[in-house]
């Protein structure tokens, strides 16, 4: 089972949060609100998400790399090879 699958509530529920975080980010610039809070707004927004990025990049190490019940060398290296490919884009 992916982890996604099994902690699939706990990462929606983060979602949703950043959707609102989202959505308050938008109604400050709506409102035309003071330049600091929307920077504050973008910070809390790029916190969450990278919360949520660096959840989902663990469990992805700890279950598709690092499980020692993986025994075939070929699907560690798919598993390290998905997560450079996330991280070369992640970090352009």
């Amino acid at each position: 089972m992916s982890h996604t699958i099994r902690d699939k509530a706990k990462l929606l529920a983060r979602v949703r949060r950043i959707r609102g975080q989202v959505e308050a980010l938008e109604r400050a610039l709506e409102a035309g609100k003071e330049c600091a809070e929307i920077l504050h707004q973008i910070a809390a927004v790029r916190g969450a998400t990278n919360g949520l990025m660096a959840e989902v990049l663990e469990e992805h190490v700890r279950t598709h790399i690092a499980d020692p019940a993986i025994t075939d060398a070929a699907e560690r290296t798919k598993g390290a090879d998905e997560l450079i490919g996330v991280l070369r884009t992640y970090l352009k």
